[in-house]
């Protein structure tokens, strides 16, 4: 297919698209099918900036939704980042030996995270999760995981469902295949529910569960000192303490969330908006764990990359001086009350979630997921990327969610006639949202 072609028909590109690659991308997340089935959701996009994108048609967006799948808190392209990027692309960002950015990049997080001594480095959340039960496993020598939320696709994670096809369906993403998981790794994870400490508890006993891994707060926060429990649950029975901050670092504070919570594991992992979308993520711990790394083979050649590296620093060195995190909390804040009050308005109940500077909210009612549906088609014909969730970034200025809000108050007005019974389906150009995984396959 030629260049021009792109330009001219984006949804025959992603139709072709499929035929060469399994899905038509790598990453889930951003497969046009999940937004809207049938057809709307722009499959591309040209250029990118603030919170705006650009499709190769020439249409811009307004991106009120996933702000690259919550990388850049900074805004699309940030100069400052991007400026130093660029300059290490023209120094070089491959060679022989090692950049020194990686021991800067380390040493930074070590002063941010003062309970921990050492450090490793990816390029994904994926791998960061494989490298810090690789490491955990050799320290704990036990093989035996309890797991509460999303920590990737590798092997040691779906074999969650291995034991169920089910359990991991309240861990953030439903139907997860196992295809091609050994099915000699089912019996070594199992999962838990936030909150559910004398779940926990009796999982431990039962299972003789070596390492504990999980989100420190996704949609709700934790209850009757649950992570303080945790941790001393693990302190106790010599249990290697997972903190999985790949969402959660860097976006209500400088570090992660355990650090407001004053709750300190063994390993924490940042990926995400660590970088301002670009790629790399850590692998954070205490040197009495991390050293284990050193028995076991961990390493490919593309975590030397140099870019990864300058742009985190360059990045952090931004959050700090702009306190960029207490922005987008604050952004987040005000978004979910208007939510609310604009709900309140329209009669209809929803419930908000999450954390602030990702915030989402559900309809509380049979017909959910047909509302968010005509929710993502009634704000693209405005030209905003809108579902029920948003992250949050400090280039969603006040006129433009204002904007948001003036165009999404139609859309809650329509839906306001209806609701609860009614689902919409005559209103509807696209009809229906993706439900799970399963619903592509």
């Amino acid at each position: 297919m030629k260049k021009e072609d792109i330009k001219v028909n984006t949804s025959k590109v992603w139709e072709e698209a499929k035929k060469v690659i399994p899905g038509g991308n790598s990453f889930f997340s951003k497969r046009p099918e999940q937004f809207l089935i049938g057809g709307g959701w722009p499959e591309y996009f040209q250029k990118s900036k603030g919170c705006e994108i650009w499709t190769p048609e020439g249409r811009k967006y307004m991106d009120m939704a996933l702000m690259g799948v919550g990388t850049c808190t900074l805004g699309y392209a940030n100069d400052e980042v991007d400026n130093e990027v660029i300059k290490s692309i023209n120094s070089g960002v491959m060679s022989s030996l090692n950049c020194p950015e990686e021991f800067e990049l380390a040493e930074k997080l070590v002063n941010i995270n003062p309970w921990s001594d050492m450090v490793r480095f990816t390029k994904s959340g994926g791998e960061a999760n494989a490298v810090a039960i690789r490491i955990a496993r050799s320290a704990a020598k036990n093989d035996k995981v309890a797991i509460c939320g999303y920590h990737g696709w590798h092997d040691w994670y779906l074999a969650t469902n291995l034991n169920e096809k089910d359990s991991l369906d309240e861990h953030l993403m439903q139907g997860l295949f196992t295809s091609g998981v050994p099915k000699a790794l089912a019996g070594l994870t199992f999962p838990f529910l936030y909150n559910d400490f004398e779940g926990l508890k009796s999982l431990v006993k039962n299972e003789d569960i070596g390492i504990i891994k999980m989100e420190v707060q996704r949609n709700s926060p934790p209850e009757d000192n649950f992570l303080h429990n945790v941790r001393d649950l693990c302190s106790k029975n010599g249990i290697v303490l997972i903190f999985d901050e790949c969402t959660s670092g860097f976006r209500e504070n400088l570090g992660g969330l355990h650090l407001k919570y004053e709750v300190y594991p063994d390993i924490a992992m940042y990926g995400k908006a660590m970088a301002n979308g670009h790629a790399i993520c850590a692998v954070v711990g205490r040197e009495e764990i991390m050293k284990h790394a050193n028995n076991s083979f961990i390493s490919s050649t593309f975590w030397s990359e140099r870019s990864g590296y300058v742009a985190a620093l360059k990045t952090l060195e931004i959050m700090e001086r702009t306190k960029s995190y207490k922005a987008i909390t604050k952004i987040g804040k005000k978004i979910k009350k208007s939510w609310l009050e604009l709900a309140n308005t329209h009669k209809i109940d929803i419930s908000v979630r999450g954390l602030d500077a990702l915030a989402g909210f559900n309809f509380e009612s049979e017909h959910d997921h047909h509302y968010k549906s005509f929710i993502t088609e009634h704000m693209l014909s405005h030209s905003i990327l809108a579902t029920n969730s948003i992250y949050t970034c400090i280039s969603h200025t006040e006129d433009k969610i204002q904007y948001y809000f003036d165009c999404l108050d139609n859309c809650f007005h329509e839906i306001g006639k209806r609701f609860p019974d009614d689902t919409l389906h005559d209103k509807m150009e696209f009809q229906d949202s993706a439900l799970g995984f399963q619903r592509l396959n």
